[in-house]
């Protein structure tokens, strides 16, 4: 979700008027995937580094995350989508906990399409909480191998993705599901994150399907 700030500037807005952009653009996403079949939708929101700017601009998004939360329940209801939120979550604010935590436990059941949002979450974080995680338990193995490591990342049953996307035209992961994105192939779009679509999403899709993926072999 990269370029709301960008996006903003270039047509003299406010970084603000930015994120509530990008934020409106998730809905006419994941609508998107469903219509292409796409069950897991994860979706870069807030990094364990984003907290480096302004006071200001964190306290909008926090804000923005609640309002956005309650506002979509109805639609995420009716699309069948499931929401689940990854990272630190414990560090939020408590009303974006408590926000966040009802609208998982509200779309629990629904089954078309599962919205992964990755809030305080950084792929080197996940990795040292995941290797905490494993020297605080009394059951842990005795050898770590990467099947039962997997046992420790914050969703352990969710699959590596098939395709990275990257918005805003950005040669670079970010911090992003490090553990995760070993054999991902990566598509990057020029076009910021308030702009990308459904027609976006069926290109980069599209240009996926018509990868070799290896997987190392030949």
């Amino acid at each position: 979700m990269d370029g709301n700030g960008r996006w903003a500037q270039a047509r003299g807005m406010s970084r603000s008027q930015g994120h509530e952009a990008g934020t409106r653009q998730i809905a006419v996403v994941a609508k998107a995937a469903i219509e292409l079949g796409v069950k897991i939708l994860t979706l870069y929101a807030f990094s364990t580094e984003n907290w480096k700017r302004p006071s200001a601009e964190v306290n909008f998004l926090m804000g923005l995350i609640s309002k956005y939360s309650y506002e979509q329940l109805g639609e995420m209801q009716k699309n069948g989508i499931r929401l689940n939120c990854m990272g630190r979550i414990e560090q939020l604010p408590a009303l974006v906990r408590k926000s966040v935590h009802k609208i998982e436990e509200a779309t629990a059941n629904n089954s078309q399409l599962i919205l992964n949002i990755a809030l305080n979450y950084g792929g080197r974080a996940e990795i040292c909480d995941a290797v905490n995680a494993i020297l605080q338990d009394p059951d842990r193995p005795e050898q770590i191998t990467e099947t039962n490591f997997r046992k420790y990342l914050y969703v352990p049953n969710l699959p590596d993705p098939e395709l990275l996307i990257r918005t805003g035209g950005e040669l670079r992961i970010s911090n992003f599901l490090l553990w995760q994105l070993s054999y991902s192939e990566i598509y990057v779009s020029e076009k910021y994150w308030p702009e990308f679509g459904d027609a976006e999403l069926r290109q980069a899709v599209t240009e996926f399907q018509q990868r070799n993926r290896r997987y190392g072999g030949l």
